[in-house]
């Protein structure tokens, strides 16, 4: 049985002490989810907001990793370190990390790599911006993120892996993928698992979907049966939205 999965993203917000603030509002609300709970936090939080919720049923995710081991890379955070704050994952591959910061599949490959030799578990974002889905490219974009940084793996190595599908065009934009977008989409990564792996690995990987997934269609993506929950922004960032998106699961 593959894992549900409710992870929050919250990208560059929230200074420490709110963060804290919200980490403790969830605490307090989470207390036996009817699915994984995961919240990515900036890199300064991770220390202090893992420390709160040991022993709580919410886990915590770094945003990014390093590329490097260890070194003069002045400002970089290793998975090694990322794991030492009591982090359990990390997000890599998001599309602003993809647009912003150059990060290509080669670079995406070893930072998968050291997070898995750092004994973290990986939640990999995949997807296509605007003009790819226009062009009816959306299935060749993904599938060639997927052949450049993780298809590599060992078939043990792949069960630290979360898969996220994010539609470029629907971040943050207040445009979502259809339900049956998602659910074709989401059964298409499937069947690319299934042929690099084998149909029960396949079956037994969690796949979300990120894009403008909030409060109010949540349940609706989630009935899919190949979406097996979401990769949240905004609405991770106001306790009561993303409580009820994981109520929603």
């Amino acid at each position: 049985m593959r894992t549900k999965m409710v992870a929050g993203n919250w990208k560059m917000n929230k200074n420490l002490q709110e963060g804290v603030a919200l980490a403790t509002e969830l605490k307090q609300a989470v207390k036996d989810p009817k699915c994984a709970v995961v919240i990515g936090t900036p890199f300064i939080h991770l220390a202090t907001v893992a420390e709160l919720l040991k022993g709580s049923p919410v886990k915590v995710a770094a945003e990014n990793c390093a590329d490097h081991e260890k070194g003069a890379y002045t400002g970089e955070v290793s998975a090694e370190m990322v794991k030492s704050t009591g982090a359990e994952y990390v997000i890599l591959g998001h599309s602003e990390r993809r647009q912003y910061y150059a990060e290509t599949n080669e670079m995406l490959a070893e930072k998968v790599r050291l997070a898995l030799q750092n004994g973290l578990k990986v939640i990999f974002c995949i997807g296509e911006v605007k003009e790819e889905r226009e062009a009816g490219r959306q299935n060749e974009v993904v599938k060639a993120q997927l052949e450049g940084s993780v298809f590599g793996l060992s078939a043990e190595e792949w069960k630290q892996i979360t898969l996220a599908y994010e539609p470029v065009w629907a971040i943050g934009t207040g445009l979502t993928a259809t339900p049956a977008q998602a659910q074709e989409m989401h059964a298409y990564l499937r069947e690319l698992v299934a042929k690099n792996y084998n149909p029960q690995i396949a079956d037994d990987t969690t796949i979300l979907y990120g894009g403008s997934c909030n409060e109010k269609n949540a349940a609706e993506l989630f009935a899919n049966p190949d979406v097996d929950g979401g990769l949240i922004g905004g609405a991770s960032l106001v306790a009561e939205k993303f409580l009820a998106i994981i109520a929603a699961r």
